[in-house]
């Protein structure tokens, strides 16, 4: 019989323990996250509000401006309110949650990015064709396969991550969850996690 308790909570330590520092860094962020949401939204607003910009290309864009807005908002608001309060910390239903938003956008950006360059390839070397070789059916199912691609991705990442034990530590350092800081305190054996990140 095993005499473990199972983590159910993790503890965020964050970049520093010193309020007037918090202080900065909550105003810094904010910021910076505002701009960063700012910037995206009127993007996807002037895409869709002009005619002229009803293009793959701004398509592709839109969704990269839709998935950055979307992936800085996996972290930053909790980040945000973790320096603002004295208890840092994140459930295990909020860490998965997290993780799995994370790897969801950050991959799903990959993709998109990789279809963009797709985009630019046949625009620059077939200009005559481009509109036939890149038609709605073409860049609509590029847009959604990268949708797609990015939440398999996050599926297997995260089950793969909370099917490890959390028993010695549940203090996290780092600002949020990720996968190779809850790899670090996981007292299961991580070699197949670690082998998954790099392929």
């Amino acid at each position: 019989m095993q005499n473990a308790t199972q983590v159910t909570m993790f503890v965020l330590k964050g970049f520093t323990d010193k309020p007037e520092l918090q202080i900065i860094l909550f105003f810094l962020f904010l910021a910076i996250y505002l701009f960063t949401l700012i910037g995206n939204l009127g993007l996807i607003v002037l895409v869709m509000g002009d005619p002229r910009l009803h293009n793959p290309m701004y398509y592709f864009l839109s969704a990269l401006s839709s998935v950055d807005a979307c992936y800085s908002s996996v972290i930053t608001p909790n980040m945000l309110v973790d320096f603002m309060s004295k208890s840092k910390v994140i459930s295990l239903l909020g860490c998965a949650t997290q993780i799995f938003l994370a790897v969801t956008f950050g991959t799903t950006e990959c993709f998109l990015l990789a279809a963009m360059a797709y985009d630019r390839y046949v625009a620059i070397y077939n200009p005559l064709l481009y509109s036939v070789n890149m038609s709605p059916r073409v860049y609509v199912p590029l847009i959604i396969d990268s949708y797609v691609g990015g939440i398999l991705h996050a599926i297997l990442h995260t089950v793969a991550t909370f099917s490890l034990s959390f028993c010695a530590s549940n203090e996290i350092r780092h600002v949020f969850c990720d996968i190779l800081t809850l790899l670090a305190i996981s007292c299961s054996d991580t070699q197949m996690n670690q082998l998954l990140l790099f392929y």
